[in-house]
């Protein structure tokens, strides 16, 4: 929990492809009555405009707080700032790789860090593919700090009829690390898959 009546997440974008996760993120945090706190990458700022037609400003608007990615003194990189943690959606291979090594230079690889140190929850939706050694080998060093490596994969079982469904599907299931339950999650034994249990089998 946090100081304030609301819990508070950071939500942080960076340069990779799949720009949606992140904005998904910033508006289930909305509608759950999270306060967001956004930070995106200056890299972040050019795959929105390849892969939309919002603005920076538009992105800012969705969340409650939205900080300057140069801005080192910002609440989020403090410890004592008090947060269910951070999710980096998406995440490159460069946030990453620089968030393993604790050498942060922007205040999106510094608020990770300070996730890390103050044993919070940190989620990163690595977007790579094919990755090679060093990609895997900071993924396990990511992993034994402590952080969650969570590659936004679609949920076939969940039978998907559109892209949003699945960016949805990933988004939800990444927020239940910081348990964050969001409506549009589709749940195995609860909205697919067999029956549940005392459920009368009409067949």
């Amino acid at each position: 929990m946090t100081g304030t009546d609301r819990p508070r997440l950071i939500v942080g974008l960076s340069g990779a492809s799949g720009v949606a996760y992140g904005l998904r993120a910033l508006d289930a945090c909305r509608e759950l009555g999270v306060e967001s706190h956004l930070v995106m990458s200056r890299s972040a700022g050019l795959t929105l405009a390849q892969e939309t037609d919002l603005s920076i400003a538009d992105v800012q608007a969705r969340a409650d707080v939205a900080h300057k990615v140069g801005d080192v003194g910002a609440s989020i990189a403090s410890g004592s700032f008090q947060t269910l943690g951070m999710i980096v959606a998406p995440c490159s291979v460069r946030t990453m790789s620089e968030i393993a090594t604790g050498v942060t230079a922007s205040l999106l690889t510094r608020a990770a860090d300070v996730t890390l140190k103050e044993r919070r929850t940190l989620v990163l939706m690595v977007r790579e593919t094919p990755l090679h050694l060093g990609h895997l080998r900071t993924m396990v060093k990511l992993s034994e700090m402590g952080a969650v490596i969570a590659p936004p994969l679609p949920a076939f079982y969940a039978k998907p009829l559109s892209m949003d469904e699945m960016v949805d599907q990933s988004v939800g299931r990444a927020l239940d690390l910081f348990g964050l339950a969001w409506r549009p999650v589709k749940r195995w034994g609860e909205d697919i898959g067999p029956i549940r249990s005392g459920q009368k089998d009409e067949g």
